[in-house]
């Protein structure tokens, strides 16, 4: 009895301890899922990626959440084109914030050519993460090409000042925007230009940036999406609106673990120092160009505060509970 006792607690003592070295594994969730933007709302981490599937078949979004970036939990079609009339087709990478009690999603949609077609980037809201979300303005925000850049890929930013702004582009160029007060609208610049182009190096598309030690980091990603070239760079200013130098590459394939690793955004844990950055990839051996699964691992810099080379891996990220 007494040893059946004993093996009983240690089996225990081995759960408990595999529990606590547990990893989050890559992909974080099953599903063809892309372009992921990660943010932390009410002690929860929320991912809310593009459904990889054909075009006409992108009529939606869901979104996960976790407490520890082990277990998610899948919010199905926070938003679809039911509800934003005039989306149609290729609803793409959301981006978004929280702003006096209610969550704006920005997402680009229709993957208009020219600006005779409807569509481009535009706005939903709702009183909680995981929605339900509606049209915020009935119409897209930004429904043409400025600077040739394409209306899709934003990213929605809070500057120190509590100011925000939105990057944007494909087609290899990016633009920034100031948004107004309800993001309704987007106004000048002090210098009176509406549409800033910043295009640095090497940028085709997914653009990201974070702010660290009075540093902008401006992110993207460049190569093909379908192809293995696939990948994330980024540069660093002292302003906003740059200019940004290039410092390079930090996540690519591996290829004996995924190919085609991009279009990310990043996570940081308030009052800590882990940094994960979370993206895309397409699993070894995957030929269709939809198959992607979003991954995380984690981000580290080096004493001069250059990001390090990010590691891909299958074990993804350990227990991490937001406090």
């Amino acid at each position: 009895m007494q040893c059946k006792k004993l093996v009983g607690l240690v089996l225990m003592v081995a759960i408990s301890i595999s529990g606590f070295s547990q990893n989050s594994g890559n992909p974080i969730f099953p599903g063809w899922y892309a372009d992921p933007e990660a943010r932390i709302f009410n002690h929860q981490y929320w991912v809310y990626p593009t459904y990889s599937a054909k075009y006409d078949e992108q009529v939606f979004l869901d979104a996960f959440s976790s407490p520890d970036l082990l277990h998610w939990t899948k919010h199905a079609r926070i938003v679809d084109t039911a509800s934003i009339k005039w989306a149609k087709r290729a609803v793409w990478a959301p981006s978004i914030v929280e702003k006096g009690g209610k969550y704006y999603l920005f997402f680009g949609a229709n993957d208009i050519q020219n600006n005779n077609q409807t569509g481009g980037i535009g706005i939903a809201v709702a009183n909680k993460p995981e929605g339900p979300f509606k049209d915020n303005l009935g119409k897209p925000l930004i429904p043409a090409f400025y600077n040739g850049a394409q209306p899709i890929d934003q990213f929605v930013f809070k500057d120190k000042d509590g100011q925000y702004y939105m990057t944007y582009g494909g087609w290899g160029h990016c633009n920034i925007v100031k948004l107004n007060n309800d993001f309704t609208g987007i106004i000048p610049f002090a210098d009176g230009t509406t549409y800033k182009e910043i295009t640095p190096k090497g940028y085709v598309e997914g653009s990201f940036m974070f702010l660290k030690d009075n540093k902008y980091y401006f992110m993207w990603s460049e190569g093909g999406w379908t192809g293995p070239d696939y990948s994330v760079a980024y540069a660093v200013s002292d302003s906003l609106t740059g200019p940004f130098t290039r410092i390079g590459k930090i996540l690519q394939q591996d290829s004996t673990v995924a190919t085609g690793a991009g279009h990310h955004s990043v996570l940081h844990v308030p009052g800590s120092k882990k940094w994960y950055i979370v993206y895309h990839r397409r699993p070894l051996g995957e030929t269709d160009g939809n198959h992607r699964v979003t991954c995380i691992d984690e981000m580290l810099f080096d004493a001069k505060g250059l990001i390090l080379p990010v590691k891909i891996t299958k074990e993804g990220v350990k227990r991490d509970v937001v406090k």
